[in-house]
């Protein structure tokens, strides 16, 4: 039921935004590159904050790069932006059918025979702008527990949640572990991107693109439980459609050294990444939390 509260003006912007994806689900996928990429270059001069984020990120990220070909691969990122919004519409309002006309899936068997055994299974992945219809891709076949961080904005997230459990996920908020052991212990399987920078208190530093990075240590803590194996899973946008990948569960994982278990993680994501760098999210400070004595990638912001 419509809460009274989202009736605000203030929430007339979100509405807007909820109306034009609920129409641009019915435009074709082609089509909806096309006018994003359209949406990310018209964004991009405004967006002056986000710009220099990403440039920094990537510059630190690919040192190899000259200042051109960092600026084209930022450019590229706001067009990822851009195309994320229809990519949000069909996450929330597409019909199975066309998302399933658009995936192509490699090493299935990986999740599959996993799920034939009992014990927990972590999905680890990377935010990607395509991250929301990857999420909703795997509930085509599978029932999933997706762990996100609710929106600021409140009727936003309320549309995230119903969105998603309509099509069959258990949504648990990242705070709430006691929820996501829970469903660990019932063999229920995690969809969990753990690359944001969460600050010192729940990190370890880890290299991430040989930069010593804030990396959540709960990964491998939640791993311990329930005989659960780890097993990366990537969702990226190609030519044609997406492309849906599982990697082989990872081997001695957890062990019991924290940095060794982040640097896993670490280099499977950066491995993740580099299919396609335009489409990760560089506009996140990723690299905020500095060890002592480092100083912050983005004092000049």
């Amino acid at each position: 039921m419509l809460k009274i509260e989202f009736i605000h003006p203030k929430f007339y912007p979100t509405w807007i935004l909820i109306l034009l994806m609920r129409i641009g689900v019915f435009i074709p996928f082609q089509f909806q590159v096309i006018l994003g990429k359209v949406i990310g270059k018209l964004i991009y001069p405004f967006m002056k904050k986000l710009r220099k984020t990403a440039y920094s990120n990537i510059s630190n990220c690919f040192p190899e790069k000259k200042q051109p070909q960092v600026t084209l691969l930022v450019k590229q990122h706001f067009d990822a932006i851009g195309i994320s919004l229809f990519e949000t519409a069909n996450a929330y309002y597409g019909s199975d059918r066309k998302i399933k006309k658009l995936l192509s899936i490699s090493n299935k068997h990986f999740f599959s025979d996993a799920l034939k055994d009992e014990g927990g299974i972590i999905l680890l992945c990377s935010h990607f702008m395509p991250l929301m219809l990857g999420s909703r891709a795997l509930l085509l076949e599978n029932t999933i527990a997706n762990v996100y961080r609710p929106q600021n904005n409140k009727l936003f997230d309320k549309v995230m949640v119903k969105g998603y459990t309509r099509n069959g996920a258990v949504m648990i908020k990242s705070k709430d572990t006691r929820s996501i052991l829970k469903a660990i212990k019932n063999s229920l399987p995690i969809w969990y991107a753990p690359d944001q920078d969460l600050g010192i208190n729940n990190s370890v530093f880890a290299p991430l693109f040989g930069i010593e990075t804030a990396t959540a240590s709960a990964t491998a803590r939640l791993a311990k439980n329930n005989n659960t194996r780890v097993i990366p899973y990537s969702f990226i946008r190609t030519k044609h459609g997406y492309e849906m990948s599982f990697d082989k569960p990872i081997k001695n994982y957890p062990s019991n050294d924290p940095i060794k278990d982040a640097t896993t993680t670490n280099k499977i994501l950066e491995n993740q990444i580099i299919k396609a760098p335009e489409q990760y999210l560089w506009i996140h400070r990723r690299f905020k939390t500095r060890p002592d004595g480092q100083e912050n990638f983005y004092n000049d912001m």
